[in-house]
């Protein structure tokens, strides 16, 4: 559980450090890639989320 933990706050500072560097990325392609990211990020989370909710009602 305490792995996951970790991963959790990881994949929370990645896509803290995305969405911030979001506004200062000009080239298209980084951009979109960038925002793939994101999006992988977010439902990484969720998923982290999910197992440690119910890792803890056990």
């Amino acid at each position: 559980m305490m792995e996951v933990h970790e991963l959790l706050n990881f994949k929370t500072i990645c896509t803290a450090k995305a969405k911030a560097m979001d506004g200062l990325v000009t080239d298209r392609e980084l951009k979109e890639l960038m925002q793939l990211d994101l999006q992988q990020s977010l439902q990484a989370l969720n998923n982290l989320q999910a197992l440690l909710t119910r890792a803890q009602a056990q």
